[in-house]
């Protein structure tokens, strides 16, 4: 029996008043929901214009927290939203579960079996959703619906709060906790690394300011996407941003590409030419590459930005115009000054407020996230039904140094969508379930101690095509078991602390182990 008594929900209500002042207060809403419903993984999430976004997760692979979800292209998220009560889904259901294959511990082939969702509404207004999913069949079917009801208004309420509070503390009335947009026009930073926080920390810092803003880093850690993010989060987010690639122009046109020509002014202007500086009057101008300029060219746009005015090629007569600068460069300035290969009056006057944009090997823990960020993306491209990433794969892709940053792992992962595409078209019995493992990252060379660990891992890792047939209740409550017993001897035989390390209420610890064979009465301590 999985119920929720009256003393339950009492110290549910009691977690969720302190899950607010927290600053992990999602994941404790998260713990407050699973100590007070027995399951195997619960998932938090914020909705906004369609999509749903998780905020936190429990039990669960990590690429979770990278994925977004359309309501529209997954059934039953979409059945969860479209109501106000709670959705027991039968253990035959045959909508696909958006989470098959990523429960952790278990083979990534083993689907979810018993899936509950409670949509959380305040003031009539979807503002999230909460998922439960167990590997046991007929898990959630004797909770009382008016419990989950009122489980599913406190978490409302808390999850509203929550995000407030998170918006207040991030000082910017434009920061944001939850996903705008969602398709190829999105722009979110994916990162929970502690470089990260302090990335976006320093966005929402600047942003509303006209600062000049230098963005420095490595080519493919997306250094585009942080001087979007300035310009969208800045007062002038309602006018143009205009995008300059300083390397990718002919010398001889730099001038005119950016601040114009009248016609005649050189062979083959045949017309009037407005530059980007004047397309980007009232917004923001965009220098990428700023460190390719050449040195003829950056006294005179050090004059267009100190005085912000502009004369086209050929014309006598000077513009004002009103452009706030950001530029970015995968150079390092200073040593280029240094060598006298750039203006150091330029430098100081680009540099007003310098970022630096992290390495992808210097974002901890934030690999699987953007892995499943693609994996999400290239599913919908493929029209794949589910494309997980097995432990193997998010192991192998720890392990990587990634010289190319972010952008080369979007093209890993979009290679093996591909590859493991047509490996799942020739399987005999499709199961809906496409695998990314490490065989398909190809290209990626790691150090013989990481190869051998990811070998390990998969050679422990149960495999379903080793067997005719599988017991999975069996196989399920020798893996709890196994997993109580590793709990209570790292706790020396306390069963608070071990409740704690599985994330489980004590008392449905104590349950569950009876149930299992294993709890003995005089074992129980405070």
């Amino acid at each position: 029996m999985n119920q929720v008594s009256n003393n339950a929900l009492l110290s549910f209500a009691l977690d969720l008043a302190s899950a607010v002042t927290q600053p992990n207060r999602f994941e404790q809403l998260v713990y407050a929901v699973r100590a007070t419903i027995n399951c195997d993984a619960v998932v938090l999430l914020s909705h906004s214009h369609g999509v749903l976004t998780p905020l936190a997760q429990r039990g669960l692979s990590d690429d979770l927290m990278g994925r977004r979800f359309i309501i529209d292209e997954h059934p039953r998220l979409k059945t969860i939203s479209s109501g106000h009560y709670p959705v027991r889904f039968p253990a035959d259901s045959p909508l696909p579960d958006p989470y098959d294959g990523m429960v952790l511990g278990h083979d990534e082939n083993l689907p979810v079996h018993s899936c509950m969702g409670v949509p959380l509404h305040l003031e009539g207004k979807l503002i999230g959703v909460v998922t439960l999913d167990s590997i046991m069949p007929g898990v959630f079917d004797d909770i009382d619906a008016r419990a989950l009801e009122i489980i599913g208004t406190m978490a409302a309420m808390t999850l509203n709060t929550a995000i407030l509070m998170e918006q207040l503390e991030n000082q910017s009335q434009h920061a944001q906790n939850v996903l705008k947009v969602m398709g190829e026009q999105n722009h979110e930073m994916i990162g929970q690394s502690k470089v990260m926080q302090d990335l976006k920390q320093s966005i929402n810092l600047v942003a509303s300011s006209d600062f000049s803003i230098l963005i420095e880093g490595e080519t493919g850690v997306g250094k585009e996407l942080v001087a979007r993010a300035l310009h969208e989060h800045s007062s002038r987010s309602d006018a143009p941003m205009v995008y300059v690639n300083c390397a990718a122009i002919p010398h001889h046109l730099i001038e005119s590409e950016l601040f114009g020509h009248v016609k005649g002014a050189f062979t083959g202007a045949d017309r009037d030419r407005d530059g980007k500086f004047l397309l980007a009057d009232g917004g923001t101008l965009l220098l990428d590459e700023i460190g390719e300029l050449p040195l003829e060219v950056q006294g005179t746009l050090l004059r267009a930005i100190q005085n912000q005015e502009i004369q086209a090629v050929g014309k006598d007569q000077i513009r004002k115009v009103n452009v706030r600068i950001i530029a970015a460069t995968n150079r390092h300035l200073e040593t280029e000054v240094a060598e006298h290969r750039f203006r150091a009056d330029l430098f100081h006057r680009l540099s007003v407020f310098p970022i630096q944009v992290p390495a992808l090997r210097d974002r901890q823990g934030d690999i699987a996230l953007l892995a499943g960020f693609f994996a999400e993306r290239f599913r919908r491209k493929l029209g794949l039904q589910q494309l997980t990433l097995s432990a193997s794969a998010i192991d192998l892709l720890d392990a990587y140094h990634w010289p190319g940053n972010v952008r080369e792992l979007e093209h890993v992962i979009s290679r093996a969508a591909l590859f493991s595409k047509a490996e799942s078209s020739k399987a005999d019995k499709p199961t809906g379930i496409t695998v990314i493992t490490s065989a398909h990252l190809t290209g990626l060379q790691i150090d013989n101690s990481a190869k051998e660990k990811i070998q390990k891992n998969e050679l422990e890792l149960p495999c379903l095509e080793k067997h005719n047939s599988i017991d999975l209740r069996l196989e399920t409550e020798a893996y709890q078991r196994n997993l109580i017993r590793k709990a209570l001897e790292k706790n020396q035989g306390n069963w608070t602390k071990a409740a704690q390390q599985l994330s489980m209420d004590r008392a449905n610890l104590a349950r569950l182990a009876k149930r299992l064979g294993i709890f003995v009465a005089k074992e129980i301590r405070s």
